[in-house]
């Protein structure tokens, strides 16, 4: 039989190999400036304390200083170091934006498959999840914080938890269009049990979409941490974010406009990394898609 095109193949993350990544960074230029950009901040996040200062100490003789070679970006209203404090905040957004998207997306691949799965338990599970979904991240944090205290844990907890339904979503349905095909009947024709059946089968076809929709929780708990610690219910006041620093600079926006802009920036490029990483990977997984658009 004579195939008038050939079929498109999505790139699976178990094929790619160091030889083909020239080749991927021309066909996908995103992952590379995506995936570039994010390690670069990942980097000089980990390497703030020997470079950046002290992002604590205050010095109320140099309040509002404008950009100097003593302090990069200026000081803030307390007199402290604003490029110290913006690189010691990238820690933070990447600390609630990375452990989000993990523990969603574990959380997420463990109920999906479940329940992509199994019929009992699929109608259990979605109707948690659907009253998950109900529940603004706003509120929940500040219902968590007002009950035990503010706190990165408790913050991250609250995001993964607003989260997991998006992840499970996504997971069931790959599963359910998986679990019907001829390859599966196959394998428990041939009496395979179910724990082979879903690590084998089912597990590797959920991979590549949970990679892109984990990109996406990502860059939402960024913004969602940042959010909230502008409105000063997410990370203590004592802890360098960038939240805090735009929610306690704005009346100065004037004066020293970096205390502002420096932590908004490096969100935004942040955000904007995590976006065309996670755009990047439905393009290199699912080539389609891109054909699509």
């Amino acid at each position: 039989m004579t195939l008038l095109s050939a079929p498109v193949e999505a790139v699976s993350p178990d094929r790619l190999q160091i030889s083909d990544l020239p080749r991927l960074a021309r066909r996908h230029p995103l992952v590379v400036i995506g995936g570039g950009l994010l390690m670069l901040m990942i980097v000089l996040a980990l390497a703030a304390p020997l470079y950046a200062g002290d992002p604590l100490n205050m010095d109320p003789f140099k309040r509002l200083q404008p950009a100097s070679s003593e302090m990069w970006f200026g000081s803030d209203n307390l007199g402290r170091d604003v490029f110290a404090r913006t690189m010691f905040g990238a820690r933070i957004s990447l600390i609630v934006g990375l452990t989000s998207a993990t523990g969603a997306a574990l959380g997420g691949l463990l109920i999906g498959v479940l329940a992509g799965y199994s019929r009992g338990f699929d109608s259990i599970a979605m109707r948690v999840m659907d009253g998950l979904m109900s529940i603004p991240t706003v509120l929940l944090a500040i219902a968590l914080i007002s009950l035990t205290g503010s706190g990165v844990g408790i913050l991250i907890f609250a995001i993964t938890i607003v989260q997991l339904p998006s992840v499970t979503r996504l997971v069931r349905s790959v599963v359910m269009s998986v679990r019907e095909r001829p390859y599966v009947e196959a394998a428990i024709c041939g009496g395979a049990r179910l724990p082979k059946v879903l690590w084998r089968h089912i597990l590797p076809s959920t991979i590549p979409a949970l990679m892109v929709q984990s990109a996406i929780v990502c860059a939402d708990a960024i913004l969602t941490e940042a959010g909230l610690s502008f409105l000063g219910v997410g990370v203590p006041p004592d802890i360098p974010s960038w939240g805090n620093m735009i929610s306690s600079s704005r009346l100065y926006l004037a004066i020293a406009p970096l205390t502002v802009f420096a932590p908004g920036i490096c969100l935004a490029v942040m955000v904007l990394s995590v976006n065309l990483l996670g755009d990047g990977l439905r393009d290199l997984f699912d080539p389609r898609a891109k054909r699509r658009r």
